[in-house]
């Protein structure tokens, strides 16, 4: 071997002790072995279980200045690939990811085959800009994307099967079969049951079908983001389309306007309830399901993710006979789960519950639930005058939108009803001053609101790429813990079970605000939105800052995702 070789070699060496991740004695080990076989460093490193071939491949990206790129299909552009001939792609172990004008992004497994970016700037004419991938992952994309830039439908459903979801109920009304013989019978069916299960198996809250102008495109909402799992020929667009719609009993012969259905499956041994909702593009109608499984929807307040104190506190106002509590958070941050919650705490024969919602996601027994129908004049302040009719003990409304509803809903609490609610504002504090804004009186609010609480939704750290690193000073002063500088914190490097995000699963980060007292003297004051949080200071009530650093100092998130969904100032 020649002295060159072998200099790399330990310089590659002396960069993995330089980042702890083996020792000088690994490295000589190692080194003596590859002299004898032949094998590289980092081979070796590997085979003898010293480190992972991501490891190797993140070092060698480092020690070239060459970004590392975790593979996934939303990195590759399918109309680029072919740019380069699938033969010569598995020969050379690289894959075209895109193009920009004329710099073509490429992802190769080893930096140090210098001459293979010479070979692929002449096939392809373009200035090659590397990035370092692991050849595991480049082959497997390699079988992935050059098949028509689609992931064959026989490996999406290879894992599943579809005589595992029937279809509840549909309307079998005339022309049934005409329809099913255009939505394509048994292939299109068998591809909408997948689609279903795969969504199902994945937890997916939402399923997205979308037209392209030359593929049809299906994204799943999981925790909170979008991913892309399958794309397929354009042609299957419109029977897909159409067996939706039978399922959701909507007109399939309308494709100008928006369409709204409910679809029931039973899945898995469970009844699943998809809300079907259409809307036409410039390219054709995007599809949007949302999957509501109520088994696994409806939860516990111990299951929301509740510290001890904030959950006892919550129980507490569910206990109470009568008051205002309020759930506050920006869209998708979870506020109808915490009050199904609190309904699915408080449900009993011996108590007389209604809720009026917009759109009704999830049906209880015994609970009475009422939809709102704007339509047709049926707001939530008109259903509320009328449930008040109904001898209730507990009243849950969807939203407080305006003005009437916060009326009604206050003097329902104060004359000895509970009353659950949301409203959009950003914090506990926020609500309460845009009650007093919206025209609520302060002598008839301080003493009907008994509590508030504000949410968030985080994505938690995936448990099986978890992994620990020192925190920079940055990170730590972002946490508050500039005097720890032995800090460690944890995040995910990206596997299979989190589509590479490094999360999965997601955390409810929670500030309850109870009214006491001294609170209920200071509303009476009509106070300012900074003299309610002076409040909370005072009484060291946890703010959503505050729980949301506690978080990642336990581990269970990160930095960069609580700076999503909380300021970090």
């Amino acid at each position: 071997m020649n002295p060159t070789g072998v200099a790399r070699k330990a310089l590659l060496g002396d960069l993995l002790i330089e980042k702890g991740l083996i020792t000088p004695e690994q490295r000589d080990e190692a080194l003596a072995a590859s002299r004898e076989s032949g094998h590289r460093l980092g081979e070796v490193l590997v085979e003898r279980g010293f480190l992972t071939s991501e490891d190797v491949s993140r070092a060698l990206a480092e020690r070239g200045g060459l970004p590392y790129f975790r593979l996934r299909k939303g990195l590759v552009d399918p109309r680029i690939v072919k740019i380069l001939p699938r033969e010569k792609a598995e020969l050379h172990e690289v894959l075209p990811l895109f193009r920009v004008h004329d710099k073509l992004t490429l992802a190769i497994s080893d930096p140090n085959k210098i001459f293979i970016l010479d070979v692929i700037y002449k096939l392809t004419g373009c200035e090659i800009q590397p990035v370092v991938a692991l050849r595991a992952d480049i082959l497997r994309m390699i079988d992935e994307v050059y098949v028509d830039g689609e992931v064959p439908m026989e490996e999406f459903i290879s894992d599943l099967d579809d005589s595992d979801l029937e279809l509840v109920s549909v309307d079998t009304s005339a022309g049934f079969e005409d329809i099913a013989q255009m939505a394509g019978d048994s292939p299109t069916i068998s591809l909408v049951n997948h689609v279903i299960l795969k969504a199902m198996k994945e937890r997916a809250s939402d399923i997205h079908i979308e037209p392209e102008r030359s593929f049809l495109r299906v994204r799943f909402r999981i925790d909170g983001m979008l991913y892309e799992v399958m794309r397929h020929r354009i042609e299957l667009h419109a029977p897909v389309i159409s067996r939706l719609k039978l399922m959701a009993n909507v007109d399939i012969a309308e494709r100008r306007l928006p369409q709204d259905g409910r679809i029931q499956v039973l899945a898995q041994g469970r009844t699943v309830d998809l809300r079907f909702s259409s809307l036409p593009g410039v390219i054709g109608e995007k599809v949007v399901l949302r999957v509501l499984d109520r088994e696994r929807g409806v939860l516990g307040p111990e299951e929301l993710g509740f510290r001890a104190g904030t959950l006892g506190a919550f129980r507490s106002l569910l206990r109470r006979p009568h008051g205002l509590v309020l759930v506050t958070g920006p869209t998708g941050s979870g506020k109808t789960t915490t009050l199904y919650a609190g309904l699915r705490e408080l449900n009993s024969l011996e108590k007389n519950i209604v809720t009026i919602e917009d759109p009704v996601e999830y049906q209880f027994e015994i609970i009475n639930q009422n939809q709102v129908k704007d339509e047709i004049g049926l707001t939530f302040a008109r259903l509320l005058r009328h449930t008040l009719r109904q001898d209730p003990d507990v009243l849950m409304v969807g939203e407080i939108r305006d003005s009437e509803t916060a009326q009604i809903a206050v003097q329902a609490a104060l004359t000895g009803h509970l009353v659950l609610s949301t409203m959009h504002t950003n914090d506990a504090a926020g609500s309460i001053t845009r009650l007093l804004e919206i025209g609520i009186e302060p002598y008839l609010l301080a003493p009907s609101l008994i509590g508030v609480i504000a949410q968030r939704l985080v994505r938690t750290i995936c448990p099986d790429c978890a992994t620990s690193y020192h925190a920079t000073e940055t990170e730590r002063n972002a946490l508050e813990a500039s005097d720890r500088p032995t800090l460690k914190l944890t995040r995910g490097r990206g596997c299979a079970s989190c589509f590479d995000s490094g999360y999965r699963g997601r955390l409810g980060i929670y500030e309850l605000l109870t009214v006491d007292r001294e609170l209920r003297e200071l509303l009476l004051g009509n106070p300012t939105l900074d003299e309610v949080r002076q409040h909370q200071e005072r009484h060291e009530h946890p703010t959503l800052r505050h729980e949301a650093i506690r978080r990642v100092l336990e581990g269970k998130t990160t930095l960069e995702e609580i700076s999503r969904a909380v300021i970090i100032e």
